[in-house]
């Protein structure tokens, strides 16, 4: 854990490598039947870009085949009618995403009849992700019109050379076009990402994409670390591993004290907001202690005691294999899970834990007492070595600013064993 802070990105667990076929396949009705579902978080996966980033690991298909998009839609429909009949009446979502891929790959009238598939919309929150090239007013026009609140725009860098460098060719005029486009349409929230560690970049040109960032006073930054990883564009040309964690190191605190002193709170290692808006996630939603129901062929899924999704795949011929079984599915089979994982007493746990520690205002040590009837320093007597290192505060409920830095180290040292070992087997199956 010591030897790098960037050992990997913990924004679920288990991760989906850790998954594996269910069989015999449960019903979702049955998965579904005693959990609460009042207070669901619903995803949509759209899984198309119009190209496919150096740095990119996601499940995404660019530049999809003439009918893919149209034929994906019917699938997206079909599934849709067989999960609200599993999960039954009384559901109730309230905090909702449309994610990719880039969801506005599709065209307008296609966006329109995905949100008239799935019914997102209208007095609860939606986020839904884009891209410079794509965040056109037509397609924001019908984002807007659906009840949209927050746009998460994938700028990465204001500087050409750096975009490049880092896989994704674009113009700075084409991104200050999208993001003048996102202002125009009026959704209340717009979260700009933006990587750090990319080949050539300095202290310097670093703090002109913060600063050029911060001109358009977005409600939400997202900062993440560029992670080279054998499956994508960028994996062969990885530098020397100390000095690239230096730099990213260094331009993460640059970073933090420029956005903190803009007037953003940090509420995780990425994710920034302006310290006069206020939290859109949701009066009752609880990543901790609710569901989630997925919907589209890269979308997860989660109940107590077990997560589920279709296949994962990074490399190209992949995706597109299982894109192609999505596709070909027959309706009856999207009222099962096919691949999953069953969480434990232990793992439930775990994920509770993750899901608090590495975010800004830490363990809410009374509601895991009131959640496990145990506590948590009693369950993870590892949490003690965090506080030796100075990464945990001393009442193990909270990183340390420190700690925050870590946590890309912190977060895998804290998967369990099986996890770990149910991972590390995914290239091997």
């Amino acid at each position: 854990m010591t030897e790098s802070p960037y050992q990997g990105y913990l924004y679920a667990y288990p991760h989906k490598t850790a998954y594996r076929r269910l069989d015999p396949r449960p019903a979702l009705a049955d998965v579904w039947a005693g959990e609460r579902r009042d207070a669901l978080f619903g995803y949509v996966h759209v899984p198309f870009c119009e190209m496919r980033c150096g740095f990119c690991n996601l499940f995404t298909r660019s530049n999809p085949a003439a009918g893919q998009v149209t034929a994906y839609l019917g699938r997206l429909r079909a599934q849709t009618r067989a999960v609200r009949d599993a999960l039954g009446p009384g559901v109730r979502f309230a905090r909702t995403a449309i994610g990719g891929g880039t969801p506005t790959y599709l065209t307008a009238p296609e966006l329109t009849e995905l949100f008239e598939i799935v019914g997102f919309g209208g007095g609860v929150p939606l986020s839904v992700e884009t891209s410079p090239a794509t965040a056109t007013p037509d397609r924001l026009a019908v984002l807007a019109a659906h009840g949209t609140t927050r746009v998460s725009i994938g700028v990465q860098s204001f500087l050409d050379a750096e975009a490049r460098a880092a896989g994704r060719p674009q113009r700075r005029a084409e991104v200050e076009a999208a993001l003048a486009a996102i202002r125009a349409a009026g959704i209340p929230v717009l979260n700009i990402d933006l990587i750090y560690g990319i080949d050539g970049q300095t202290p310097e040109s670093w703090r002109h994409s913060l600063d050029a960032a911060l001109a358009w006073r977005p409600e939400e930054l997202y900062l993440y670390p560029l992670y080279v990883r054998p499956l994508t564009g960028l994996g062969r040309r990885a530098r020397t591993r100390a000095d690239w964690d230096a730099q990213r190191l260094a331009l993460y605190r640059q970073a933090v004290a420029v956005l903190t002193g803009a007037g953003y709170a940090q509420l995780s290692m990425r994710q920034f907001r302006r310290a006069d808006v206020p939290a859109d996630d949701g009066p009752d939603y609880c990543c901790q202690d609710d569901g989630m129901v997925g919907l589209g062929c890269g979308a997860r899924s989660y109940t107590t005691s077990l997560h589920y999704s279709f296949d994962y795949a990074v490399t190209v011929g992949e995706v597109r294999a299982v894109l192609d079984d999505y596709l070909s599915r027959p309706d009856d089979d999207f009222r099962y899970a096919e691949f999953g994982y069953r969480l434990d007493a232990a793992e439930q746990r775990r994920r509770w834990l993750l899901k608090s520690l590495l975010r800004a205002e830490g363990v809410a040590a009374a509601d895991y007492r009131a959640r496990f009837g145990t506590s948590h320093p009693d369950d993870f007597p590892e949490l003690a070595a965090l506080a030796g290192r100075g990464w945990l505060e001393p009442g193990l409920n909270r990183l340390t600013a420190d700690g925050l830095a870590w946590s890309d180290a912190i977060g895998p040292r804290l998967v369990s064993a099986p996890v770990r070992a149910a991972m590390d087997g995914y290239a091997l199956r």
